[in-house]
């Protein structure tokens, strides 16, 4: 039994370390949205997208944990990162030019 409380208080630690990350997150980019994405065993990712087209993303243990945080956090979530969620996101010269070099094998 004592077993249980220690991963709950370290799975309530994680929360809140994550739910405060997304706070800070959304005060240095004039807000935030997210999504999370079940990413298999590795647990879940929380992606964020802030109000003036920052980006950035998270991962937690578990999506259970994910979903926790985003809801202490208080942003808003997507179900999915569809077209009009994902056309909030600013992308600059480097990450064109990540995103050319990991095609042509750079």
């Amino acid at each position: 039994m004592a077993d249980t409380q220690q991963v709950d208080q370290k799975a309530e630690r994680k929360v809140a370390r994550l739910a405060k990350q997304i706070d800070t997150f959304a005060k240095a980019h004039g807000g935030a949205e997210g999504q999370v994405a079940y990413v298999g065993e590795r647990g879940a990712r929380i992606v964020l997208v802030g109000a003036d087209g920052g980006w950035g993303d998270l991962v937690a243990p578990t999506y259970e944990i994910a979903e926790q945080a985003v809801a202490k956090s208080g942003i808003t979530t997507h179900e999915s990162f569809d077209g009009e969620f994902a056309a909030k996101v600013q992308t600059g010269p480097y990450e064109w030019k990540r995103m050319a070099g990991i095609q042509i094998g750079g």
